[in-house]
């Protein structure tokens, strides 16, 4: 097929939201992909680069990787992180879902639980949910701001400009700082979303799934799907794209996700530490002592 990671990373990528608009990223889409079969071979070969890559960086201890992942539910959040980070090292990698804010959460300022969990260097941080929650939940439900006990004068009409300044401004800052940022939108639609959510009803092994809330924020799609239009719109950039990765056929997603992973630890040119001389000369009287044990 002569299709290639670079080619599924850059085919989903917003780098400049100014002209962006949902409607022209459909949820089912899979490119020339006709079927499972089709993707899996790139898949697995992209699993296995993220797998060596990976190595390099927690090796190198230079670099670190965030992946941020935002979606409707039943998207495929937690499917797409587990298979995608199946053959990466636990040491080096770690994820954080962020549920509704805690009373000690609330009493800070909203990019406050991010920052503690962010990755050190040489490490992959995964954020199921993320900051963005600000621009995505919390706008479409008002009473949420309302718990954060914000001074009355600073909640004004502007508070969403703010907000994707702020975000905008710490995202250039962990650049700057040597935490690549990426983020994936996943890009479920309204009727499979209903098909996924009628099977955690159906199936008994996946009824632990379901929540009433969930439906109750379904009625609120028309919003959500403004909320994360305006949100990309105005926080994608070079630095920190955002990637509207199709999310109707979880085999398509994994791809193009992994796709993004690879090809933004292979831009870094990640490579193991060069022993020193002086170090190599250490090496040399170990070998001599190791070879003279009994």
């Amino acid at each position: 097929m002569g299709i290639t990671l670079k080619d599924l990373s850059d085919r989903y990528a917003v780098c400049n939201g100014k002209k962006f608009y949902l409607k022209d990223f459909e949820p089912d889409d899979t490119w020339k992909f006709k079927s499972k079969e089709h993707a899996d071979e790139l898949l697995e070969h992209g699993l296995k680069r993220l797998s060596e890559m990976q190595g390099r960086l927690y090796a190198q201890n230079e670099w670190a990787l965030l992946l941020i992942f935002q979606a409707m539910d039943a998207a495929g959040k937690d499917g797409t992180i587990k298979h995608v980070m199946s053959g990466v090292n636990p040491q080096g990698c770690e994820v954080f879902s962020f549920k509704a804010p805690s009373a000690e959460e609330l009493n800070h300022d909203f990019l406050w639980r991010s920052m503690k969990n962010l990755p050190e260097r040489g490490r992959i941080g995964i954020f199921n949910r993320s900051y963005y929650e600000e621009t995505l939940v919390v706008r479409v439900h008002k009473e949420f701001l309302e718990k954060q006990k914000l001074p009355p004068k600073l909640v004004t009409k502007n508070i969403w400009k703010e907000r994707f300044e702020d975000i905008s401004a710490f995202e250039r800052y962990l650049e700057h700082n040597g935490i690549i940022v990426r983020k994936f939108f996943l890009n479920v639609s309204k009727e499979e979303q209903k098909n996924r959510f009628l099977k955690r009803l159906e199936e008994p092994k996946k009824n632990w799934k379901f929540s009433a809330a969930d439906i109750r924020e379904r009625q609120a799609w028309p919003k959500y799907m403004e909320a994360y239009e305006e949100t990309i719109r105005h926080t994608a950039s070079e630095q920190a794209p955002w990637y509207v990765v199709p999310a109707d056929h979880k085999w398509f997603t994994r791809l193009v996700v992994a796709s993004v992973i690879v090809e933004t630890l292979d831009s870094l040119k990640l490579k193991f530490p060069e022993v020193s001389p002086a170090f190599r000369k250490e090496f040399a009287a170990a070998r001599v002592a190791l070879e003279k044990e009994k």
